[in-house]
């Protein structure tokens, strides 16, 4: 007799719509700041979130397609960036216990965003790289380290 897989936890399921949902609204508050080859995606600061909570791996990939649509990018930012995210927030995961927690979602977004921001924008595709990479290391180490920080202590109390 096969055990079957239990559902994930209702929980699970709130705390990765509640992601997703953080994610598109403070990426569309800020609007004029979140897109393009300079911007400051505060929303990016949820990357770290797959540290303590795997479901934040679906919740980060949802939140970024839907707010991406509102880009007005196209498909390249809906798709590649939704794919990018998800791809870096599994890393995420994987390597919660390290620094290259923190650096996927720097470095992913870095050198692939880049990859088609680049092209659609026409910049230097080494500008866009540092361009977004320091970006994402602000609000990563400035925003996402903080909150996974106090998301810890509140876990233990």
């Amino acid at each position: 007799m096969q055990k079957q897989k239990e559902p994930l936890p209702i929980l699970a399921i709130a705390r990765a719509g509640i992601i997703a949902a953080l994610y598109i609204a403070v990426t569309l508050v800020l609007l004029p700041v979140s897109f393009g080859p300079v911007q400051l995606r505060v929303a990016e600061a949820l990357t770290v979130l797959p540290i303590l909570f795997p479901e934040a791996i679906a919740g980060l990939f949802i939140g970024v397609f839907f707010a991406n649509i509102f880009g007005g990018l196209g498909l390249a930012d809906i798709l590649g960036g939704s794919f990018i995210t998800l791809v870096a927030a599994a890393v995420t995961y994987r390597f919660r216990h390290s620094i290259i927690a923190y650096l996927s979602p720097i470095l992913f977004n870095a050198f692939l965003v880049s990859l088609y921001l680049h092209a659609l924008f026409e910049w230097p595709y080494w500008l866009t790289v540092v361009s977004i990479g320091l970006s994402q290391t602000v609000v990563v180490f400035g925003l996402g380290y903080p909150l996974v920080r106090l998301l810890k202590k509140i876990q233990k109390s």
